[in-house]
């Protein structure tokens, strides 16, 4: 049996470090907007740290419930059911920014089904390919039934339409089965197949094809399609060195949108400037090397898929977030995770991070 050892300690205050810059940049990025909707300008933040700190409870509890209670048929399916009735039930209500991403309750508590599909997904897979490791060739009986509840959860995101989570629990999804022993040429054939359907959606979707064409020539629409980008590389470029300074930033002022959720980086660029910037890359790099560190080191081969599930998730939403902002992926909206304004996507993030820390207590 595996030694039992304290949780990691980075993992646990890198965390903890992110959420409070993530509610202080919450507060800068919202305030303003917040005063004029609410007539106050705490109410955003408020809302946030409400989040945040159900968040860390439940990043506490789990991080002291063993990882082996996921492991289970009688855990397995009944978190499965409940994600796809949930991410089936966002079509039955009424749509946010003309999208079906949100369930709404008396007006002001809002919930995202697509946030408890990443880690549910994450377990689905760790416990499905662990017993499996060794029949990875068998395309037929492993590959294919372990692509099923992807796929399904895939669609019914793109169907919302949210592309862009869909493309990270496709890139999670892929990544697993490679690490759980996958021939690299059943990649290919996945995304060669992927490929088809997704130009479709980015070409043939009039928004989405805007928007791929913005990204090859920011400047063709600044007004437009390219509002977004152009008005992110601004705040990014007027930060410099150091940064306008705390609460100090321009663009959020009605000129940068969505400056608290898919572009609080830009935010973070501009007020804090690039040595700001580059200390939250740093500390999602010592998150990503600790959590592999923990997938890697584990014995067991649940524990192991799990870890790093959870570890990579978080790593391709950053990725993909800061990417959009600096203008080297097209935009999509993905929070940047556990800064990024949402209640349902802090906590998630940090109940899936207290599985992880439940885990790292078996890596000595």
């Amino acid at each position: 049996m595996a030694k039992r050892v304290g949780v990691d300690k980075w993992i646990f205050f890198t965390t903890l470090v992110l959420v409070l810059v993530g509610l202080a940049m919450v507060f800068s990025a919202s305030a303003v907007v917040s005063q004029a909707q609410y007539n106050s300008p705490y109410m955003d933040v408020a809302r946030q740290a409400g989040w945040a700190l159900a968040g860390v409870v439940a990043m506490i509890v789990l991080m002291r419930i063993d990882v082996s209670h996921y492991n289970s048929p009688r855990f397995i399916f009944p978190a499965l059911s409940i994600s796809t009735l949930l991410l089936v039930a966002v079509f039955f209500v009424h749509s946010s920014h003309n999208t079906h991403r949100w369930i709404v309750f008396g007006g002001h508590f809002t919930f995202q089904p697509s946030e408890i599909a990443k880690p549910v997904l994450i377990l689905f897979l760790a416990w499905f390919l662990a017993t499996r490791l060794d029949q990875m060739r068998d395309w037929k009986n492993t590959l294919l039934r372990a692509a099923i509840m992807p796929v399904v959860f895939i669609l019914l995101i793109v169907k919302q339409p949210d592309l862009g989570t869909a493309l990270v629990l496709g890139g999670v999804t892929a990544l697993m089965l490679i690490i759980a022993g996958m021939e690299w040429k059943y990649l290919f054939l996945a995304v060669a197949a992927a490929l088809p359907p997704l130009a479709v959606l980015l070409f043939w979707v009039p928004w989405r094809r805007q928007r791929m064409l913005v990204f090859l020539n920011p400047d063709s629409d600044p007004q437009g399609a390219g509002f977004h980008i152009n008005q992110s590389l601004i705040a990014v470029g007027a930060g410099g060195l150091t940064g306008r300074g705390f609460m100090e930033g321009m663009q959020k002022l009605f000129y940068l949108p969505e400056a608290s959720t898919d572009f609080i980086y830009a935010n973070i660029a501009e007020e804090l400037g690039f040595i700001g910037a580059i200390v939250i890359v740093l500390l999602f790099v010592v998150f990503a090397y600790r959590g592999l560190r923990v997938a890697f080191k584990v014995q067991d081969p649940f524990s192991r898929l799990a870890a790093f599930g959870l570890t990579v998730a978080i790593l391709l939403q950053a990725f993909f977030n800061i990417s959009v902002v600096l203008s080297l992926v097209p935009t999509k909206g993905i929070p940047l995770p556990l800064i990024s304004s949402g209640g349902t996507s802090v906590f998630f993030t940090l109940a899936g991070i207290g599985i992880l820390l439940n885990i790292s207590r078996k890596v000595d």
